[in-house]
């Protein structure tokens, strides 16, 4: 289950998507999931779920390996379908003691679903073409505009960078430490719920404190290094917009049109 999460992991590929501009994904990507919420209809997933498999098809990036981005958020997936089908008012379908699964909560279940599974590999998509330090590059440069207000979008735009970077390192730590720990002899599959509960008790105290010890490292290192923010701080690589990207905004308006047509008049 560890290694199934995608998040913030990055895919190496030579693709048309992988060389775009992170801010042309990151603003994508945005558009692509507020039109997921703010449309319904089955003809408007049809023409998400083909606009992302276009993408997927583009970053070269195999299915099955984005696929895997939704095992662990298989439980959350199950729950929304089950709470949408129980307790959506309508036409009677099944009743049975006090559950009732009416034809309005199946519609509204498998378009949560769908949407659901379609957001998370939209967002997998953007993380597995783009670095941690080029996707926090690119909202740095997005939240340029709210420095006017004192916000600071470096340090914000650092946060993130650093999360996104301790991500796989401490999955990597969590699936070191449970080895570890079956080697002398835990259990992490038996019992109950609550006794599957405390046998992550060992797993979680080293990892915290694993944790605490790269943040406290890494604070180290940054000092050491003289880093006193982003005032003044230049990029190696900067930030250009391409004629690739260009092309990129003109196919999202494209989709955002088409599904604004579709959702008002199918």
């Amino acid at each position: 289950m560890i290694r199934d999460i995608t998040l913030g992991q990055y895919y190496q590929a030579d693709s048309v998507i992988h060389r775009l501009d992170p801010r042309t994904k990151l603003v994508g990507t945005m558009v692509y999931l507020v039109s997921l919420f703010i449309f319904t209809g089955p003809w408007v997933f049809v023409t998400a779920a083909s606009f992302l498999l276009l993408c997927v098809f583009l970053s070269r990036v195999p299915f099955s390996y984005m696929l895997k981005g939704l095992k662990p958020i298989l439980f959350i997936l199950m729950f929304t379908l089950v709470i949408n089908m129980l307790f959506t008012k309508g036409t009677v379908l099944f009743s049975w003691w006090k559950f009732t699964i009416t034809e309005e909560g199946l519609k509204q279940a498998g378009a949560m679903g769908f949407r659901l599974v379609l957001l998370i590999l939209g967002s997998n998509l953007m993380t597995l073409t783009t670095t941690p330090t080029r996707l926090t590059n690119a909202m740095e440069h997005l939240m340029r505009p709210l420095k006017l207000i004192r916000v600071p979008v470096h340090e914000i735009a650092m946060m993130m960078s650093i999360a996104l970077r301790f991500i796989p390192i401490l999955l990597e730590e969590t699936d070191r430490i449970m080895k570890a720990q079956l080697a002398r002899g835990a259990d992490f599959e038996s019992g109950n719920l609550i006794k599957k509960t405390k046998s992550l008790v060992p797993v979680l105290i080293p990892l915290f404190i694993s944790a605490f010890r790269r943040a406290n490292d890494l604070a180290m290192a940054m000092e050491a290094r003289c880093y006193h923010g982003g005032k003044g701080r230049t990029q190696y690589k900067p930030l250009k917009y391409k004629g690739r990207d260009f092309v990129a905004y003109f196919m999202v308006i494209i989709y955002l049109a088409g599904v604004i047509l579709i959702g008002k008049f199918l």
